[in-house]
């Protein structure tokens, strides 16, 4: 997965949860300032990001991601030590 797939797939989906056009969307994009999003809709984009990349993104975690391009790096993180963890 590359990061242009992320931010895509993020985009996307912040464009049709909020109603806009996916190139108002870009990585130093603010879900709170510039987006307005509220609470409902950034735990959307959470589960969304959970089943699309099998993480897993915490309360606290999530508080701390305030940017699109902040949510894709974690994605991009989060998802290579998934892959690097040994299975059972």
């Amino acid at each position: 997965m590359t990061r242009e797939q992320v931010l895509e797939r993020v985009r996307a989906h912040l464009a049709d949860e909020l109603a806009i056009e996916p190139d108002q969307i870009g990585e130093a994009t603010r879900f709170r300032e510039d987006l307005e999003a509220d609470s409902l809709d950034l735990y959307t984009l959470v589960q969304e990001l959970e089943d699309q990349y099998s993480i897993q993104i915490s309360d606290e975690q999530a508080a701390k991601i305030l940017t699109v391009g902040q949510a894709v790096d974690f994605v991009l993180a989060t998802a290579e030590i998934a892959d690097r963890e040994p299975g059972p």
